[in-house]
């Protein structure tokens, strides 16, 4: 496999990330109501991630999108604090540190961004994801911050930066 490129994504990824995202959602068997399954953002990533102090990064391998993740203002909430959203990589992508990358990318960014806090919601069965939050610093809350639309998601963490 080549060098994966983090990069900031491009319009011409969105059927790619949208690919990416909703292979992974079902690997894991998420459900399709009240996570990012149901987004409609899915399709158009590139644009959704265009608002200020927003950003959205996929790994690249000679043109093929094998992940992505990125930061935005957390939604309905009263704070200077963002979520990380959507960070899925697909089989190939796992287990070479490129999550821990990509999250220092979006923590850069977050900081970068002037955030305070960055938040997460996950499945209670992600392990794997739980531990990469966990080495970057996230800490488990009790209960939801905002309101993401995510309610299937029963796992919650943040993280000051």
């Amino acid at each position: 496999m080549s060098v994966p490129k983090i990069r900031l994504i491009k319009k011409n990824d969105n059927p790619q990330i949208a690919s990416v995202i909703r292979s992974v959602l079902i690997d894991f068997n998420v459900p399709k109501k009240g996570t990012a399954f149901a987004d409609k953002a899915l399709d158009c990533m590139f644009e959704t991630y265009q608002d200020p102090k927003s950003a959205y990064f996929v790994v690249d391998v000679n043109g093929k999108i094998i992940g992505g993740a990125g930061i935005a203002k957390l939604a309905n909430y009263n704070g200077n604090v963002c979520e990380l959203q959507k960070m899925y990589f697909l089989p190939e992508a796992r287990g070479k540190g490129i999550g821990m990358q990509m999250m220092e990318f979006c923590l850069a960014k977050a900081r970068e961004f002037e955030y305070e806090k960055i938040y997460l919601e996950t499945m209670d069965y992600m392990a794997n994801a739980q531990k990469l939050y966990k080495e970057a610093g996230f800490k488990f809350i009790d209960g939801a911050l905002g309101d993401t639309g995510h309610f299937s998601c029963p796992v919650h963490m943040l993280k000051t930066l």
